[in-house]
């Protein structure tokens, strides 16, 4: 895969989830005022965010599966 969010912590995922979310916000901003050159690039990003979402989710609901055998 292109950008492999695989090998990062669950701190690193989020903190690369809120810069992509800033940069997604930025990017729709001057979609409206018609001033980019890659308008595709807002479904690459969104994309992505899903992707850390999902990895995020993966990552808690291991810690809970963790804590429960361990308590």
């Amino acid at each position: 895969m292109k950008n492999s969010f695989s090998g990062l912590t669950c701190e690193e995922l989020k903190t690369k989830r809120n810069e992509l979310g800033i940069k997604y916000l930025e990017l729709r901003f001057k979609l409206i005022v018609g001033h980019v050159e890659n308008p595709l690039q807002k479904r690459t990003m969104r994309r992505q965010i899903a992707r850390l979402n999902t990895l995020i989710y993966q990552h808690e609901k291991d810690k809970k599966a963790g804590a429960k055998v361990q308590g």
